[in-house]
């Protein structure tokens, strides 16, 4: 939440902006498409602005007014799909748009290197230094693929044996960021041979896992680092006490206030999840 536009994902905007003007594939004044659940195109539309290009994002309907207003700000068109059809419904409509107008240029960060080769330069190397060198497992979210594709290739280089863990969604459990392969769509970066694991994470569990962050850290993160912490607090309990679990929060809570995850109260919300409790 501490990147320019409040998430992880400006890296990998400005990846996928810089390699294609680098590959002659994008030049001045052509219009920018991308699908995405908010957080990709609100740094996209940051970077375009920044660079000359019109940008035009294909958002599901289900999106909270936050990430909207964010690319609004950022002046992005937004192209809204079906909300039944989650992120799933947002690739399909981008990729027909796409495909009736060559004019426009589609980075797609679920199939481009350069999405995890952001993360392979800078986030993985930066953990690595950050632990000199001793992270044991890494946890992140099971969005593009991006994260865990890069940063766990960085962090294997480092030490052969960490073990690279996905957080994904239950199918059909909505979890705003993240997706179920179960869905019906793997990302083309996505290499699942090269996660140890995918642990299986439901909205009420990311519920609770973003609610302790706020109770027990102070850190007000999105409703995809619930989910992360929740599978991160999983696999360190499988550990040794001398052990490191990294995970990542990929952004702040600021562009889901509007959901109401925050309203309920704790002591209601510990007494619905008294079994899978950890603070």
């Amino acid at each position: 939440m501490l990147n320019p536009t409040g998430s992880v994902k400006d890296r990998v905007a400005r990846s996928l902006i810089e390699t294609a003007e680098a590959d002659g594939a994008l030049t001045p004044g052509q219009v920018v498409l991308e699908p995405t659940s908010g957080n990709t195109g609100i740094s996209l539309a940051m970077i375009c602005r920044l660079r000359g290009y019109r940008f035009r994002a294909v958002m599901p309907a289900s999106a909270t007014p936050e990430r909207a207003d964010a690319l609004r700000l950022y002046g992005a068109e937004i192209v809204w799909s079906p909300a039944e059809f989650g992120s799933n419904g947002a690739v399909r409509l981008a990729r027909e748009l796409a495909a009736a107008d060559p004019t426009i240029y589609m980075p797609f960060q679920y199939a481009n290197p350069a999405n995890p080769e952001a993360h392979y330069r800078t986030t993985g190397p930066e953990i690595i230094e950050a632990l000199d060198g001793r992270v044991d497992a890494f946890v992140a979210g099971l969005g593009t693929g991006g994260t865990l594709m890069g940063v766990g290739r960085a962090l294997r280089e480092a030490n052969p044996d960490v073990q690279i863990v996905a957080a994904e969604p239950l199918q059909g459990d909505a979890v705003m960021g993240l997706r179920s392969l179960e869905d019906g769509y793997t990302p083309e970066i996505l290499d699942i041979r090269k996660l140890d694991r995918k642990l299986l994470v439901s909205n009420e569990e990311a519920v609770v896992g973003l609610r302790a962050l706020l109770d027990r850290e102070g850190i007000w993160a999105g409703v995809s680092s619930g989910a992360v912490i929740e599978v991160a607090r999983k696999v360190a309990a499988a550990m040794e006490p001398n052990q490191q679990v990294v995970c990542l929060l990929a952004d702040g809570g600021w562009r889901y206030a509007s959901a109401g995850l925050w309203e309920r109260d704790a002591d209601e919300l510990a007494e619905s999840m008294e079994d899978r409790l950890w603070w």
